[in-house]
């Protein structure tokens, strides 16, 4: 069932209209709950794969539905018509904004409603894609506040990695941890890189979500068994890989391969001298899980992210 969660009059006669797709069995016998959320930023599109997949499954064996699915594949319908990450017109990033006010402009007063239909979810998981510039491996992403809640539950969502943060990096106006605040256990999901569709990770996604459903007892049907993520604790296991100089960059490696110290993952280029201006080496061993996909740098930039003691 099609379900308008919140909504607002625009100028000339529009109107913004948040939706979800209620999907629960006419028979119910388990009262657990699983949201999916996705759509915050506009240019984050993974994610919408993963909702039309679900719906699609639960659509093809209804008798193994015994709980409620709520989907919500466009929390920023606008930023996602217009490809623009933030909330068009206002640029105002979404995820920066919760948990809203009821009471407040526009933007706070949909992000006030989004909080108020997702309470009283037994998980959630609030799906993003990276940005247009970089490309991540399947991950989820668990501030330490949260860890034991968590981590048990992310260990089931068929990812390749799971990144534990420490609190200095909490955002506290992100949806999830206004949602992990409210009792709401939520994962945040990254995978894929921005304005593209990855299908091969939106089918390794909603495998783990039908595991972690028949988990929680909401599914009885199909449920293949997920991977053992890598799990990394420790902030000191990851190291930014940044540009020397500014550039054209050539990836040599993808995301997901093992490197070892001095391997080379890129070049920096001149297209106007054709000159080369750096080789881009990993600086320690381990595992490349971000990559830098567009391919202009300025010095700074970051182009990759390896994980160490794999």
């Amino acid at each position: 069932m099609i379900q308008t969660i919140a909504k607002t009059n625009m100028p000339v006669d529009e109107v913004l209209r948040i939706r979800k797709n209620h999907i629960q069995p006419e028979n119910i016998s388990s009262s657990k709950r699983i949201s999916i959320v996705t759509g915050i930023h506009g240019d984050e599109l993974e994610g919408q794969y993963v909702c039309y997949e679900i719906a699609r499954r639960i659509e093809e064996h209804p008798e193994c539905l015994k709980g409620t699915v709520d989907i919500y594949p466009a929390l920023n319908p606008f930023g996602i018509d217009s490809v623009t990450r933030g909330i068009p017109a206002f640029d105002l990033d979404m995820n920066r904004i919760f948990p809203g006010n009821t009471d407040g402009d526009m933007n706070e007063y949909l992000a006030a409603e989004i909080i108020r239909d997702l309470q009283g979810s037994d998980l959630c998981l609030d799906i993003h894609a990276s940005n247009i510039y970089l490309t991540e491996i399947p991950q989820i992403r668990i501030n330490e506040l949260h860890t034991e809640t968590l981590l048990p539950w992310a260990k089931l969502a068929n990812v390749d990695f799971i990144w534990v943060h420490g609190t200095s990096t909490v955002l506290e106006s992100t949806l999830a941890f206004s949602l992990n605040s409210r009792n709401v256990p939520t994962l945040v999901v990254e995978m894929g890189v921005g304005m593209r569709i990855t299908k091969e990770y939106g089918d390794q996604l909603t495998d783990g979500i039908f595991h972690l459903m028949k988990e929680m007892g909401i599914w009885t049907g199909p449920a293949p068994e997920v991977r053992t993520p890598v799990i990394s604790e420790n902030p000191d296991d990851v190291a930014f890989l940044n540009a020397p100089v500014s550039g054209i960059f050539i990836k040599t490696r993808s995301h997901g391969s093992m490197l070892k110290k001095g391997d080379e993952i890129g070049q920096i280029v001149d297209p106007l001298r054709g000159t080369l201006l750096s080789i881009v080496a990993a600086p320690v061993d381990g595992w490349l899980f971000t990559v830098r996909e567009y391919p202009v740098v300025d010095e700074g930039s970051l182009l990759a992210r390896i994980l160490q003691n794999v």
